[in-house]
């Protein structure tokens, strides 16, 4: 079930509120829980039972490691269990089918793909089980004892199938303390509708524009540009719409997540795109993958070691594609250079930087999108003149101009000047209880035009539902 979905927000939501609120406080995590079971259910009914599994096997390793913690070698082998089941139920839904079909590759040898169906969010879920183990172990946080908070906590569905990948320290107190409140609950409605505008408004429309490219037979040197253009924002404001998203549903039931986008394409390096870009997945995977190989704290060939295990695995993270590991590891060999060679020279040059910084994310996204290798250097290939294609061509123009308006929101919607704007007029006593007063009027229009749109039955897919 999507957010942006006419059955999740006129039937789900709104069911699933009314039996929150008036449920008895001690109950409201059952009701949650049960409400993500059915959520999730809806699309993947098989594959609850696999979800459940994993909350069990979590749940008593967890209580394990933390009862024999004063004998480490105890505590470490059910943390080790812990790691090897939940890698290995990843490993078999999402690469199980790439290495086969790499190993024959390899071999000449044709054994069969398993043909295994990937089960959506394991990724995030699997991600939130392994941090609580870990932090289990470290001693940071206590095991949970009641069973139903911490099937809540993973299977909540505000960020169970996209993220943002929450951390049990982060709500290991709210899943039994928290004070919902009317503040909250606006603040979250109002994150929702933005991040709903993000997807509906701005996403859906740039994926148009890329899906006519890739059907075109008329492309051009100035049309690949604009694919990847258009490609680059479509992945910002669908991934964070929906980050958004998340984050409002979770205000309204009273917990606080991270926020995993802040302004990434006005980065000045691609070091500090990566503290910008999906913030929950890039220090999950500094918390505990880098730092425990070390991090900076060793010799420079070492260092950039574990930049490129770091970023192999951020890659490969997002899909079971060369694709996808090519793109961590083109990450991984620009911030070696910025943190060994060029990082001082980026910090002399604002313009430099940045023009740097977004050719770098333009290229990487047009690798990350492609079917396969091939196409994707192909199509970078075509961003620079080669395959004999012309410099314009009359697609190109036409589409430019039918999507200039979307475009130009988009860039203007990609950068802090709007939420700046916002913010200073709000300082004015004057603009601010006009603002107050009319707020809540340009939301349920802007939500009403949203709904137009999904009932037209618009283009409304969901880029992230694949990793």
């Amino acid at each position: 079930m999507l957010f942006s979905s006419i059955p999740f927000l006129y039937y789900f939501l709104p069911l699933v509120l009314i039996l929150y609120f008036i449920s008895p406080r001690k109950l409201r995590n059952s009701v949650l829980l049960l409400s993500s079971l059915v959520f999730y259910a809806w699309g993947e009914p098989k594959y609850v039972f696999l979800m459940a599994i994993s909350i069990l096997v979590g749940y008593v390793l967890g209580l394990l490691i933390e009862k024999y913690n004063q004998n480490k070698k105890l505590s470490r082998l059910f943390l080790i269990l812990s790691i090897v089941f939940s890698l290995g139920s990843l490993a078999y839904f999402k690469y199980a089918d790439f290495f086969i079909e790499n190993f024959n590759a390899a071999t000449g040898l044709a054994i069969p793909l398993l043909h295994v169906a990937l089960p959506i969010g394991i990724s995030f879920y699997t991600f939130q089980l392994l941090s609580y183990t870990i932090d289990v172990y470290r001693g940071e946080v206590k095991a949970q004892k009641n069973i139903i908070n911490l099937a809540a906590y993973i299977s909540m569905f505000p960020q169970l199938i996209a993220g943002p990948i929450v951390r049990y320290s982060d709500v290991e107190k709210s899943l039994s303390t928290r004070r919902e409140s009317f503040d909250m609950a606006a603040e979250g409605i109002r994150l929702f509708i933005l991040g709903l505008g993000k997807k509906i408004l701005l996403a859906n429309q740039l994926g148009e524009l890329c899906e006519i490219f890739k059907a075109s037979t008329d492309k051009s040197v100035a049309f690949f540009w604009l694919y990847a253009i258009a490609f680059s924002l479509h992945i910002y404001f669908d991934f964070s719409g929906y980050s958004d998203m998340a984050r409002g549903l979770g205000k309204i039931f009273g917990f606080d997540f991270m926020e995993n986008f802040n302004y990434p394409y006005i980065s000045k390096s691609v070091t500090e795109f990566w503290r910008r870009w999906h913030i929950s997945l890039g220090t999950w995977f500094r918390d505990y993958v880098y730092i425990p190989l070390g991090g900076n704290r060793v010799k420079p060939l070492r260092h950039i070691l574990n930049i490129l295990i770091v970023w192999m695995l951020t890659g490969f993270w997002h899909g079971a594609e060369w694709t996808f590991i090519a793109w961590g590891l083109f990450f991984a060999v620009l911030l070696a250079l910025e943190k060994f060679f060029i990082g001082d020279f980026l910090k002399k040059s604002r313009i430099i930087s940045r023009f740097y910084t977004l050719i770098a994310v333009l290229l990487s996204f047009v690798v990350f999108n492609a079917a396969n290798l091939n196409e994707g250097f192909s199509y970078i290939g075509g961003m620079f003149g080669s395959g004999d294609f012309p410099l314009v061509s009359n697609e190109f123009f036409y589409y430019f101009k039918s999507f200039l308006p979307i475009l130009a929101i988009a860039i203007l919607g990609a950068t802090p000047l709007p939420k700046k704007l916002v913010l200073s007029l709000e300082k004015k006593p004057f603009t601010k209880r006009i603002s107050d007063i009319f707020e809540p009027l340009v939301l349920l229009i802007l939500l009403f035009i949203m709904t137009a749109y999904l009932v037209d039955g618009s283009f409304n897919p969901f880029l992230y539902f694949r990793f």
